[in-house]
């Protein structure tokens, strides 16, 4: 099954966040440049982000690729202390093949992304299929490509 998870980070070295927890990830098909964006919600005064999107071929469950994200963001130390806060890794389930799911704490696809930038840009780069370019367009937030993650 085609699925996409959503990386960022504005705390820390920002781009080794994001390689580190690309590297344990199974059935990676392509990795989208890394873009730096402004912080979206949360706090003011916080840092640019880095985000990319990731491409798999897995056979995981939604719940499972959550998991997944979860234990990604563990080991780059992420602190959960406040909403849409600074983070060391942020790991987003964005889209799971055609599946659906709506439960209290997993959403997919991801509620919020159709109107994010700096999900859809980089979104688009690996599937321009799923992104129509008026979508696109109309999103928010500015976003900065800033080349490969390697």
């Amino acid at each position: 099954m085609r699925a996409f998870l959503g990386l960022g980070s504005n705390l820390g070295d920002r781009r080794r966040h994001l390689l580190e927890a690309v590297e344990p990830l199974t059935g990676v098909v392509a990795v989208s440049q890394v873009y730096e964006t402004d912080p979206v919600g949360g706090p003011p005064g916080q840092s640019a982000y880095l985000n990319c999107v990731v491409e798999l071929t897995t056979e995981l469950t939604p719940r499972q690729l959550l998991g997944v994200c979860h234990r990604l963001e563990s080991a780059a130390g992420r602190v959960r202390d406040e909403r849409w806060g600074p983070r060391t890794l942020d790991a987003d389930v964005l889209l799971v093949g055609d599946l659906a799911v709506d439960e209290a704490d997993l959403v997919v696809p991801h509620p919020r992304m159709w109107q994010r930038r700096f999900v859809l840009a980089p979104l688009a780069e690996l599937a321009p299929e799923l992104v129509p370019a008026e979508m696109l367009a109309q999103a928010d937030g500015r976003v900065i490509p800033v080349g490969p993650l390697r």
